[in-house]
């Protein structure tokens, strides 16, 4: 603030805004010794004075200043709250979503129409008619198997009939009264029911083999169906028993045309790598979400700090002094110190991220600028202590002013009893409890309507030049 102006404020404050020209009974009550009031330490702060002050408050609290690190960081997002959709394979895209468009888990975000896709309902096609084609013929060993055993038994049957028929003529030749050529077609028709049986046995070795072929070629398909069915539920996004289900008396994967590509988690669309319309390659990028909520503090303190820092300690993000940020509201946290530090710059980095489920301030986003105040000691109690910013220097007096407790619209100015500080917060010693509300913006303001060291009186001229006095 420019000292004519700071100077013009106090006059204003004090109610003795005149013109050059006295004014006669002005004059004459100052001759008269009219009594001036009493010095206080109050000063007047209605609604008025506060807005045109832009006067704001910060409370007294307890903190533990003379042991906190002080660094600046800013919000980075954590490594999970990224993600990145790319299209499983070559295909032109449609977006179904804008860019920083809120998106819910499950909403559609962009359909592909791909070739590949049209391929893969090929190849199902073609499987499961193999699998078909080879149910069909291991469900056909089972009668064949029944209808040779039925054929084996009546062999075997054939058999023993002949080899007891020829038995009997060859001990009726024997006793003379069977012919020879009998004996002989009976030999016969014995050895040809043996070799109808031993075709019979080779039959079922045969059967047999063929049943274990046609379960090798089932098993075959089936496994081949169940992996196209796993790369088709890949490239559609979607499990594989729902592309399994019904649509239309047809599997679903029959049905869909084009792929449409869902939110895996709730986030914000933060960058569009394609148009919709485009024709894009395989596995390239379409578009990125991000959870602006899922973010952590990234801080560089000086290599000469280290003696002090170790991961595990206790900190806490604050926000910048001044404007809307709301400078009291901190982030607490557990403070971990990168494995590597910076030999150029001899820093290292210090990330803490919030330990906190409650949701975070909307300030508290990606990019946002804000300090990182770790607590380097745990020893001692803390104290009360007020922003730095809220003390004011009038000449070697270090000067506060409390909102009095009993009355709103008025500041009482005290000396301020002052111990350590860290560049943001300093201890006060007494004159205040926890609570308490401290001026913060205006203070300055404040200070020099009520300085005894500074010239209260003055006018300005029309060419802008500031007198002292009345006159």
């Amino acid at each position: 603030m420019s000292r004519p102006f700071a100077l013009c404020l106090t006059f204003a404050i004090a109610g003795a805004l005149c013109g050059c020209e006295k004014k006669p009974e002005q004059s004459s009550a100052t001759l008269g010794g009219a009594a001036a009031p009493a010095p206080t330490n109050r000063v007047d702060i209605n609604a008025a004075v506060r807005q045109s002050l832009g006067i704001t408050f910060a409370k007294v609290e307890t903190r533990n200043v003379g042991r906190t690190l002080r660094v600046p960081g800013r919000f980075e997002l954590t490594p999970t709250a990224r993600r990145e959709y790319r299209v499983p394979a070559a295909g032109g895209v449609e977006l179904l979503v804008q860019q920083y468009q809120g998106v819910d888990k499950g909403m559609p975000l962009y359909r592909l129409d791909s070739p590949r896709w049209r391929e893969l309902q090929r190849e199902l096609t073609d499987a499961d008619a193999a699998v078909t084609l080879a149910q069909a013929g291991a469900d056909s060993i089972g009668p064949l198997m029944e209808a040779h055993e039925q054929h084996h038994t009546a062999i075997e049957n054939a058999v023993a009939l002949w080899a007891r028929r020829a038995t009997a003529l060859e001990e009726l030749q024997t006793a003379g009264g069977a012919r020879g050529e009998e004996v002989a077609q009976a030999q016969a028709a014995l050895a040809t029911a043996r070799s109808d049986l031993a075709e019979a046995a080779e039959t079922h070795v045969q059967l047999m083999a063929r049943e274990r072929e046609y379960k090798a070629h089932l098993e075959a398909a089936r496994s081949r169906r169940v992996i196209l069915l796993e790369a088709a539920a890949s490239l559609a996004g979607l499990p594989a028993a729902e592309l399994l289900e019904s649509d239309a008396d047809k599997p679903r994967w029959q049905s869909i045309g084009q792929i449409e590509v869902r939110a895996l988690s709730a986030g914000v669309v933060d960058t569009l790598h394609a148009t919709s319309g485009s024709y894009v390659d395989q596995h390239a990028p379409v578009l990125v979400t991000v959870q602006p909520d899922q973010v952590r503090f990234r801080a560089h303190a000086l290599q000469s700090d280290l003696g002090r820092l170790a991961t595990g300690l206790p900190a806490t993000v604050v926000a910048p002094l001044g404007g809307s940020l709301g400078s009291t509201e901190r982030f607490a946290g557990t403070l971990t110190l990168a494995p590597t530090a910076d030999a150029e710059r001899r820093t290292i980095e210090l990330v803490m991220t919030p330990t906190s489920d409650a949701p975070l301030a909307p300030w508290a986003r990606a990019g946002v600028s804000a300090f990182l105040e770790v607590v380097v000691s745990g020893n001692g109690g803390e104290e009360l202590a007020i922003p730095l910013a809220c003390v004011a220097r009038d000449g070697t007096q270090s000067i506060i002013f409390r909102r009095d407790p009993a009355d709103p619209n008025k500041a009482i100015r005290m000396d301020a009893d002052l111990g350590v500080d860290d560049g943001r917060w300093v201890v006060i010693r007494s004159g205040v409890a926890e609570g308490n509300e401290i001026v913060l913006d205006g203070v300055y303001q404040l200070m020099v309507a009520t300085s005894g060291s500074i010239t209260k009186g003055g006018h300005f001229h029309p060419d802008g030049t500031f007198h002292e006095g009345d006159e």
